[in-house]
C-alpha cells in the first residue's frame, strides 16, 4: 500500500504544478515549456533516465525499483495539452493565453503522474521498472500514435501500460471502468460536391448541388438506422455545411464535414463502405461531381480484461471495494491512448472529478482534491503489480 502520510505532505507542492500549468496552456506538439517543467521536475526528484523529445515532444522517465528480479516494466501515461478554448473563470490560476485553456484536465493529469514519479523515486519499494509517459497531442494530433512510431515500447521494454481521465461528475474517490471497448473510434469526413451554378429564379438551368447535399446529409444517417445492428454503437454527425453566399445564387459548389464513432473494428468498416456507397449514388442521382476525403482517427480504447481486472483490484484494496463502477457505459468521444493499448495489453479508467463543468467547457476546472487520490492510484499500480519480498 502506498505511503498515504508522504504523498498527502507533497499535495502543496503538486498543487502549486498544476496551477502554474494551468495558467501556461500549450496545444498539440507545442507543449515546449509543459515538457521543459516535467522534465525539470523528474530530474530534481531522482528519477533514473529521462528522454526528451520522444513523439516530437513527448517526455519519458524511467524508475528502478529497489528489487529488479521480476523483470517486469509497466507505463504510465499521461497527456500534456490543452485546448484552443477561451477560459470564462475567475480563476487566480486561470489562463494567461488568451484563447486556450486546460478544458480537459491535461494539466491535472500531468501533475499527478509527476507526483506518483516522486514517489516511487523517493520509495522505490517495488521490484521492477516503472515508466512515466508523458505524451503531447493528444486533442487530435495523435501524440501517443507519434511516441508508438518513436519506438516508446521497444526502447524502454514496456510490458503492460495504463492511462487516466478525470470525469466530472463523478464523485472524487471514484472510479469507473469496464472491459472491452471504453471510448470509441473516431473518424472523420470532409465530401466536396460540385453542380452547376446559377440564377435562383431558373433552377432548371442549373444541377443544385445544395438540393443533393441536404438528401446526402438524411441518407448518411440511415447507416446508423439501418445498416448498423441496433446493438453495436455508432453516431454519424454532420457538422458543418458550407455553401453559397447570396440570397438569388444557386452556388456551384458544396462541402460537407463531419464524424462517425463506431465502437468495433467490424462496424467501422461497415460505416466507410456504406458512407461512400450512400455519397457516390446520390451524388449520381442529382448530376453532382464529388470527391471524399475519409481519414481514420483514433481507433477504439479497448482495455484488455486480464489489465482491467488488475486495476479493478488495485482500486479496490487501496481506496474501498465500493470505489470503483466495472460496468461504466462506454463513451463515443476518443482517446487516442487507443494508440498504446493496440501496442501493448493495458487499461484506461476514469477517476472522479465531483461536481465540476464538464470536460471541453468554458468554466470547466480540474479539482485538486483528486490530485493525491491519483498520485495513490499510480503508486498502488506499481506497488502491487510488482511487488517486493524482504
Amino acid at each position: 500500500m502506498p505511503n498515504s502520510d508522504l504523498i498527502a505532505a507533497s499535495a502543496p507542492e503538486l498543487t502549486a504544478i498544476r496551477r502554474d500549468l494551468h495558467r501556461h496552456p500549450e496545444l498539440l506538439f507545442d507543449v515546449e515549456r509543459t515538457a521543459g517543467v516535467v522534465a525539470d521536475k523528474l530530474k530534481a526528484w531522482g528519477v533514473d533516465e529521462i528522454v526528451t523529445g520522444l513523439g516530437r515532444t513527448g517526455v519519458v522517465g524511467v524508475i528502478k525499483g529497489k528489487g529488479q528480479g521480476s523483470g517486469k516494466v509497466i507505463g504510465l501515461r499521461a497527456d500534456m495539452d490543452a485546448l484552443p478554448i477561451h477560459e470564462e473563470t475567475n480563476l487566480e490560476h486561470r489562463s494567461t493565453v488568451a484563447g486556450k485553456m486546460h478544458a480537459c484536465g491535461h494539466d491535472g493529469h500531468t501533475t499527478m503522474l509527476l507526483g506518483a514519479a516522486k514517489y516511487l523515486a523517493e520509495t522505490r519499494d517495488f521490484d521492477g521498472t516503472a515508466i512515466v509517459i508523458f505524451q503531447p497531442a493528444e486533442e487530435g494530433g495523435g501524440g501517443g500514435r507519434e511516441m508508438c512510431a518513436d519506438g516508446l515500447m521497444e526502447r524502454f521494454g514496456v510490458q503492460e501500460v495504463y492511462g487516466l481521465h478525470n470525469m466530472p461528475g463523478l464523485p472524487i474517490g471514484q472510479f469507473a471502468i469496464r472491459k472491452g471497448p471504453m471510448m470509441a473510434a473516431a473518424d472523420r469526413f470532409l465530401v466536396k460536391l460540385e453542380g452547376r451554378g446559377g440564377h435562383a429564379a431558373k433552377p432548371n438551368e442549373t444541377i443544385d448541388p445544395l438540393v443533393g447535399a441536404c438528401q446526402m446529409v438524411s441518407s448518411l444517417q440511415t447507416i446508423a438506422s439501418r445498416n448498423a445492428d441496433p446493438l453495436d454503437s455508432i453516431v454519424v454527425s454532420v457538422t458543418a455545411l458550407k455553401a453559397g453566399e447570396a440570397f438569388n445564387v444557386i452556388p456551384q459548389h458544396v462541402e460537407i464535414k463531419g464524424t462517425v464513432r463506431t465502437l468495433s473494428t467490424g462496424m467501422r468498416d461497415l460505416a466507410e463502405k456504406r458512407f461512400r456507397e450512400i455519397v457516390a449514388g446520390t451524388a449520381q442521382a442529382f448530376g453532382l461531381s464529388f470527391t471524399i476525403e475519409y481519414e481514420r482517427g483514433y481507433p477504439v480504447t479497448f482495455n484488455h480484461a486480464g489489465q482491467t481486472d488488475f486495476v479493478t483490484s488495485a482500486a479496490r484494496t487501496v481506496f474501498g471495494k465500493d470505489a470503483i463502477d466495472t460496468d461504466v457505459p462506454p463513451t463515443m468521444g476518443s482517446e487516442d491512448f487507443s494508440f498504446m493499448l493496440e501496442e501493448r495489453p493495458g487499461a484506461y479508467i476514469f477517476m472522479g472529478n465531483g461536481d465540476s463543468a464538464g470536460l471541453h467547457h468554458p468554466a470547466y476546472e480540474f479539482n485538486d482534491a483528486a490530485i493525491p487520490i491519483g498520485v495513490t492510484y499510480w503508486a498502488s499500480l506499481v506497488e502491487i503489480a510488482m511487488p517486493r519480498h524482504a
